[in-house]
């Protein structure tokens, strides 16, 4: 069979590839997997908007519980919400139901471990192995072994939010920016941390219905925020992907600004500023010869990873780098 585990996670038309079966299986050896040493692992769950997460969710659950896990269910966030909310409550492991950019009836499952940080493949692979060879991990357990929901002490969305804020000193007051939240995890985060900075926001994208996440908005259609930004002569406009881990830009011009030219405008900063440690920025194969002399006409040196941010993650960690990042 096809192996289970892509470059982000397990993804599948909901209820067809990605089963309710599957997903309780993925708790099961997920949990297993990534909290052997706690007999009660925590494991955090969170979602974008689409109409097959509440059933996936509702799976992917009873399968951590049945080991014995325990679940925080923060609702619907970002994805790099999870990531660090996961550290913050000190869970043994997160989980994002979510299929990123693409249409409503996919989804996906993937994880993070203690860290927030996306699984290595050897965790992966550990944990598909389980599946595809039917292995009990179960041991049916039962009484007060048995894992349950736990309630979060404080709103998950208002700490990621104030992470947010609190990573910047940035007043936006009189600036217009237009955002697209593709009816996906971040229509109401976007809102509330942009507000706070001061700056006048229009909204694109931000009332979800479970089937409309990335229907002609977000980052995959960018055309409606930039005919936005410049019909209502915002400073810049950003388009988010549904679970808002991709970024498409658009400047005063509505000028597109992909991934690579974020990159070259943030390290060209850092390096004025002197925070470019080792001069050095990481990229995947897809970034193009232009960005490559931009960087290296700046004095910077490139390390490039195969597609896909967990790799441009693990090589950033390795070296030291601190700015990285792909196309999209």
């Amino acid at each position: 069979m096809n192996r289970l585990f892509g470059t982000d996670g397990v993804r599948g038309v909901a209820n067809k590839e990605l089963t309710p079966e599957l997903a309780f299986n993925l708790g099961k050896a997920g949990a297993h997997v990534l909290s052997r040493d706690n007999a009660k692992p925590v494991i955090l769950i969170g979602a974008d908007t689409r109409i097959s997460g509440d059933m996936l969710g509702s799976a992917l659950t009873a399968g951590i519980l049945a080991v014995g896990g325990n679940v925080i269910n923060v609702g619907i966030l970002p994805t790099p919400a999870v990531a660090y909310l996961v550290k913050y409550y000190g869970a043994d492991a997160g989980v994002v139901i979510s299929a990123s950019h693409n249409p409503f009836e996919y989804n996906g499952i993937k994880f993070f471990n203690g860290n927030g940080f996306k699984l290595e493949d050897e965790i992966e692979d550990e944990i598909e192995d389980i599946i595809v060879r039917h292995l009990d991990v179960n041991s049916h357990i039962t009484g007060d072994m048995l894992g349950k929901n736990i309630e979060a002490e404080e709103n998950a969305s208002d700490l990621y939010v104030k992470f947010l804020l609190d990573s910047t000193d940035i007043d936006l007051s009189g600036k217009k920016i237009v955002l697209d939240c593709a009816n996906g995890a971040s229509y109401k985060v976007a809102e509330k941390v942009y507000k706070t900075l001061g700056a006048e926001i229009i909204m694109l994208g931000n009332d979800p219905n479970g089937m409309n996440i990335n229907d002609n908005c977000g980052s995959t259609h960018p055309e409606l925020m930039q005919k936005t930004v410049l019909r209502e002569g915002a400073f810049m406009g950003m388009a988010f992907d549904g679970d808002a881990d991709r970024l498409i830009a658009a400047d005063e011009k509505g000028r597109k600004l992909d991934g690579d030219k974020q990159i070259c405008i943030c390290a060209g900063m850092m390096k004025k500023n002197g925070t470019l440690k080792k001069n050095k920025v990481t990229a995947t194969v897809m970034s193009n010869i232009g960005f490559h002399r931009y960087l290296e006409g700046m004095g910077c040196d490139i390390d490039v990873t195969s597609v896909g941010d967990r790799y441009v993650l693990e090589r950033m960690l390795k070296t030291g780098c601190v700015i990285g990042g792909e196309q999209s």
